[in-house]
């Protein structure tokens, strides 16, 4: 099987439990929280089968480098999901919805488009191997399970990347606050790669000129711009609910 890696929280480890227990090598508990969700999720892990090691605060923080960990630690094998952007598009059956992240570095935001693109049901996410952040425990706790289900496709060449999802047909969208079509007013029916740049910086320029166009989310507060995977929520499922209406 593959290398062993870390997850922590009751979220990411019972999402494990329940989308593939067999990749669940030991669950490590703290033995001092005798709560009801802990014991719920004690007979869970052992309704699946999987082993169960008592420990204290000392070795889960040694495993999952974090006090944020609930009392819940597992090491697990990774899942078969796409590992490159060649097996993506080969796997992908029906129309392509993909979000590219072009420098998000926050572990947290990262969780976060994770399960907003699970939820809009998008096939991966994309980003840089440079200048963005890893698929880390931290990431996958945020995630709440999505980090299993939807592959997280890193690439040398962001822009080499996105030339070839328009050479395979897909319609390559950036956002920027100063685009002149809105959101609304663009097409995203079709085979569609939603980019989103960095909070602050925004899409890099190399990016921006390789998208097929751009487009901002309007805004009626005071407020300049949303969080990344705000903004990626709410241009996931405009694509989504144009893609409903035109089926």
């Amino acid at each position: 099987m593959s290398r062993l890696k870390v997850l922590y929280g009751f979220h990411a480890v019972t999402a494990r439990l329940r989308h593939d227990a067999s990749t669940v090598e030991d669950v490590y508990y703290d033995t001092t929280r005798r709560d009801r969700r802990m014991q719920d999720f004690l007979h869970a892990a052992k309704d699946a089968g999987v082993r169960i090691i008592a420990a204290d605060e000392t070795r889960l923080w040694g495993l999952a480098r974090t006090e944020r960990h609930q009392g819940v630690v597992a090491r697990v094998h990774d899942l078969p999901l796409a590992q490159n952007l060649a097996e993506l598009l080969d796997g992908i059956q029906g129309s392509p919805l993909l979000l590219v992240l072009d420098g998000v570095t926050d572990p947290h935001n990262l969780g976060a488009c994770l399960r907003v693109a699970d939820a809009a049901g998008a096939h991966a996410v994309i980003a840089p191997r440079d200048r963005a952040v890893g698929l880390n425990a931290t990431a996958a706790k945020v995630a709440s399970g999505a980090a299993d289900t939807v592959p997280y496709i890193t690439v040398t060449n962001l822009a080499r990347a996105l030339r070839e999802l328009k050479d395979a047909g897909v319609w390559v969208v950036g956002t920027a606050g100063d685009a002149s079509a809105s959101l609304y007013q663009t097409k995203l029916d079709g085979p569609v790669a939603l980019v989103m740049g960095a909070e602050g910086e925004g899409m890099r320029r190399l990016t921006r000129e390789t998208c097929d166009e751009v487009m901002h989310v309007p805004m009626a507060g005071t407020v300049e711009s949303l969080n990344v995977s705000v903004a990626s929520g709410v241009c996931l499922f405009e694509a989504v609910r144009q893609r409903a209406a035109a089926r």
